[in-house]
């Protein structure tokens, strides 16, 4: 077998399930071969749902949530490789994200946390694993995130375009790969992850099917610039955030505060607020590029599928080529977890993972932690 095959396992801050991606690296660019999703089993998503909104946990629930990921990640590692039909001595390595469950790159000693043991993981699927991808540029003064913007250069640059590329998740990050100019990358504000808490709390469903929710509701403007008014998008690059600020009780304090003094908003007009939130906070992140360049966005992720995010996104963009990844020979859903697949091979290469102007790290470092197997 002449391939190269490389496991890239993300669970993100949407807490909506695990994706797999088995990528080949023995051709020019990277290529998805399979992908698969598992899932987050409900008990695993409440408790790390309580935990990351509450920011409290004893040690106990902290250990037994980060081996009952370990398992989980394992079990979802062997069963799509059985359904391939591909034996683990093929597979060079895991990548594995792990979950975050705060993200803290601010402050007098600024830290982020994943959890998911990864010794289980090599231990169980027999495959050795790489994680524990964002404390290394941490360590050397950098936020720690977005580490994809690496990886979109290697699959998505092309010389004739100023080209973005959206991921649209739990948390919606940019990469600018503008010819001539470093690649830049950065957090761009909420994806999903409002969205999803919103109409899960108001209709009991984990997300908003196409937007249709949101597409029955009406803006308030007054609402969405008192959301867009947050500090953090004032902040210049590097940054990076996540459910730590973004989460209900954020959300329903800046909706008290306009109720205050208004009157009630109906549940579908403050979704449809939250479509427009995500979408303004990326249209105003992309406002310096001025190139003479064609400009084309190429978006991934979970909110790629969202109808209603899409048609306000070309809506706001009329200059804009836009596309989802699919179109570029990556699926949309599977962007993210290639990205570790691609790390833990530069890992395992002695290559470096980060781009500092990105991070804000002092210097490129490989990125990483090895749990091998014999």
């Amino acid at each position: 077998m002449n391939t190269k095959y490389y496991i890239g396992i993300m669970s993100g801050t949407s807490l909506d399930g695990v994706d797999i991606a088995l990528v080949d690296f023995s051709l020019s660019k990277p290529k998805l071969v399979a992908s698969d999703f598992t899932p987050m089993p409900n008990d695993l998503r409440e408790k790390i749902t309580a935990l990351v909104q509450s920011g409290e946990t004893t040690l106990q629930q902290l250990g037994e949530l980060d081996h009952q990921l370990g398992l989980l990640y394992a079990d979802c590692v062997n069963r799509f490789l059985q359904s391939m039909q591909i034996s683990t001595e093929h597979i060079q390595a895991i990548g594995c994200h792990g979950q975050t469950i705060w993200h803290s790159p601010q402050g007098q000693f600024p830290f982020t946390m994943q959890i998911g043991d990864m010794n289980l993981l090599a231990a169980r699927t027999g495959i050795t694993t790489v994680g524990d991808f964002r404390r290394k540029d941490m360590a050397f003064g950098g936020q720690g995130a977005p580490l994809v913007p690496a990886f979109h250069q290697a699959v998505f640059f092309d010389p004739n375009y100023a080209t973005v590329v959206l991921n649209i998740g739990g948390i919606s990050n940019v990469s600018l790969l503008i010819p001539n100019q470093p690649v830049m990358g950065f957090d761009s504000g909420t994806g999903n992850t409002l969205l999803d808490q919103w109409i899960e709390k108001h209709l009991g469903v984990p997300y908003d099917k196409n937007g249709e929710w949101a597409a029955t509701g009406q803006c308030n403007e007054e609402l969405l610039n008192y959301l867009l008014d947050e500090p953090f998008f004032q902040q210049p690059p590097p940054k990076s955030t996540g459910r730590e600020l973004f989460n209900l009780s954020w959300l329903e304090q800046k909706i008290q505060h306009i109720t205050t003094n208004s009157v009630a908003l109906l549940p579908q007009d403050i979704q449809a607020t939250l479509v427009e939130f995500t979408v303004q906070s990326i249209v105003t992140s992309l406002d310096n590029i001025n190139i003479a360049l064609p400009k084309r966005l190429l978006v991934c992720g979970g909110g790629a599928k969202n109808k209603f995010i899409m048609q306000r996104l070309a809506n706001s963009l009329p200059n804009w080529e836009i596309h989802t990844t699919n179109e570029f020979g990556m699926d949309a859903d599977y962007v993210e977890a290639a990205a570790f697949a691609w790390l833990a091979c530069r890992r395992m290469n002695h290559q470096t993972g980060n781009l500092p102007d990105v991070t804000g790290a002092q210097h490129a470092v490989g990125l990483g932690a090895i749990f091998p197997m014999p």
